[in-house]
């Protein structure tokens, strides 16, 4: 298990493209619309991450993932029950089955890789496996300067019925949008608590495997909506002990990223300077990895 608290930094950012749709506004990158940044969502990094354990691991145990596209979490439930010798097609153990409810928490937390480090609510009238507080919290990760959402005109030559066709001629075009941010710099704040890790399971092995996916996830994740997403940059805090001996606010802010002076419209990375406050976290240990 591990045995100190941990804080990070992530940086990452995107090349004419999407990092982060908003269906609520017809798939548009999510902004903050009272500042103009960019926002990309926990969930959506955490989905990345998922997704490259899955690839990496091969949904193997330890390292299954539970919330995966088109599973029926009841199905995932129902493993644990019957590798804990209950049978839950039984009336009786059904009625029995909510005293199994700590062992089934257990055996998901050995099984589940994102059970294991986010979380996971897994209550189910039928297969109930309570609730997992994960040791791996994520904030919503927010661009340094105001993003420019740029929306695209797309004609595919092609359409997807007959009535189409004969009601345009046989002209066979479809019309489309598409919505892209020419440059972003995003940066997510991370906190991980070795507290609940070790109610988790978390280890120190586990733990690789997380620094291992933010920098490789978006090489497992590419789409021509998405342009080019890239890692930057991680910076991690070790404290000294499960506890932590300074508060994550003071230690996030020792991290100042600006635009250079001389950039007026930032394109890449090149483009921001990264100064580290070295005197603002004496107490703890920095690790900084540029990627």
């Amino acid at each position: 298990m591990i045995k100190n608290r941990y804080e990070f930094i992530y940086l990452f950012d995107v090349i004419d493209g999407n990092p982060n749709g908003d269906p609520d506004a017809g798939n548009s990158p999510r902004i903050d619309y009272e500042t103009g940044q960019g926002l990309v969502t926990d969930v959506c990094l955490k989905r990345k991450i998922r997704n490259y354990v899955l690839c990496a691991k091969k949904d193997e145990p330890p390292n299954r993932i539970y919330i995966k596209e088109k599973t029926v979490l009841e199905e995932q439930n129902e493993l644990a029950f019957q590798n804990i010798g209950y049978d839950l097609k039984n009336d009786t153990a059904k009625r029995k089955g909510s005293q199994k409810t700590s062992e089934a928490r257990a055996w998901m937390c050995d099984h589940f890789y994102d059970v294991r480090a986010f979380g996971a609510v897994m209550g189910n009238k039928e297969a109930n496996c309570g609730q997992v507080r994960g040791p791996i919290q994520l904030t919503f990760s927010r661009s340094i300067d105001p993003v420019m959402c740029i929306e695209h005109t797309l004609i595919r030559a092609a359409v997807a019925t007959k009535k189409e066709a004969e009601r345009q001629n046989r002209e066979n075009r479809t019309m489309g949008k598409k919505y892209t941010i020419p440059y972003g710099l995003y940066r997510a704040h991370g906190f991980i608590s070795a507290h609940l890790a070790n109610q988790t399971g978390f280890s120190e092995d586990d733990l690789n495997l997380f620094w291992e996916a933010l920098q490789n996830m978006f090489d497992h994740d590419r789409s021509a909506a998405k342009g080019t997403l890239s890692p930057r940059a991680l910076y991690v805090f070790k404290h000294r002990d499960l506890l932590g001996n300074i508060p994550a606010h003071t230690l996030f802010d020792s991290v100042c990223i600006k635009k250079r002076p001389e950039v007026t419209s930032p394109r890449h990375f090149s483009d921001y300077e990264i100064t580290i406050h070295q005197e603002l976290h004496p107490p703890t240990v920095l690790f900084e990895k540029l990627f």
